[in-house]
C-alpha cells in the first residue's frame, strides 16, 4: 500500500471522528474500505494509472479493445466476472460493460464518454495541430512510427481536426475525429422540432 493511500486513509479517519451523523460516518468508512479493497486485491498500480490519466487529461481509460461487436460479445460472455462499468472500445467507439452478478446479466452499451471528453478538451478552442495529413492512412502511418506515442495531441486530416490518443493500458494508438464533440453538444441540446 502506498504512503499516499495510507495518508488518505488517515485523513478519512480524522474526518470520520469529526463527523456528527451516522450517514456521514458510513460514507467515510466506505471510502476507507475502497482504498483497502484496491490494495488487498492488487489493484494499487491500476488505481495509480487511473489517477495519472486524470491528471494528464487523458481520454477515459479503456480495459480492452475489439474490432467487432461479435468479438466483444464473445469476450463478455466468456468472462467469469466482467468488469462492471468499465469502458471497452468496439471499432473505435466507447462502450460500457454492464454486469449484474446476481442474475448473470451482461451487456455492452454504447457510451458517449469520448464525445464528452472531446467536448471538454475543445471547449476553449482548438490548439494548433501537431501535424497535418491529407489522408487517414498517412496519419495512421505517422502514428505507428512514433517511438513513444503521445497521450493526446491534435492533428488535422484533410483539414479536419482529430485527436490522437494512446491508450497505454492496452497499448493502443487511436485517432478520433473532433467532430464527435459537436455531436455530443447537439445531443445534449436535443434535436430541434420541425415546424
Amino acid at each position: 500500500m502506498s504512503t499516499r493511500s495510507l495518508d488518505a486513509q488517515e485523513l478519512l479517519g480524522r474526518l470520520w471522528e469529526e463527523a456528527s451523523s451516522a450517514e456521514d460516518k458510513e460514507k467515510l468508512r466506505m471510502a476507507v474500505d475502497a482504498l483497502r479493497f484496491i490494495a488487498a486485491t492488487g489493484q494499487s498500480a491500476d488505481f495509480e494509472d487511473y489517477r495519472k490519466s486524470l491528471d494528464a487529461n487523458a481520454p477515459p481509460l479503456v480495459s480492452v479493445s475489439f474490432q467487432t461487436r461479435e468479438e466483444a460479445e464473445a469476450w463478455l460472455n466468456a468472462h467469469p466476472r466482467p468488469p462492471d462499468q468499465a469502458y471497452v472500445l468496439i471499432a473505435g467507439e466507447y462502450h460500457i460493460v454492464m454486469y449484474a452478478s446476481e442474475r448473470n446479466r451482461r451487456s455492452l452499451l454504447r457510451h458517449p464518454a469520448l464525445e464528452f471528453y472531446l467536448e471538454e478538451m475543445t471547449r476553449g478552442g482548438l490548439p494548433a495541430p501537431t501535424a497535418s495529413f491529407q489522408t487517414r492512412e498517412e496519419a495512421e502511418a505517422w502514428l505507428a512510427l512514433q517511438p513513444e506515442p503521445p497521450r493526446q495531441v491534435f492533428i488535422t486530416i484533410a483539414s479536419e481536426y482529430h485527436l490522437v490518443a494512446y491508450h497505454h493500458r492496452i497499448n493502443l494508438r487511436a485517432i478520433y475525429p473532433v467532430v464527435l464533440a459537436a455531436k455530443s453538444r447537439l445531443e445534449s441540446v436535443g434535436t430541434p422540432e420541425k415546424p
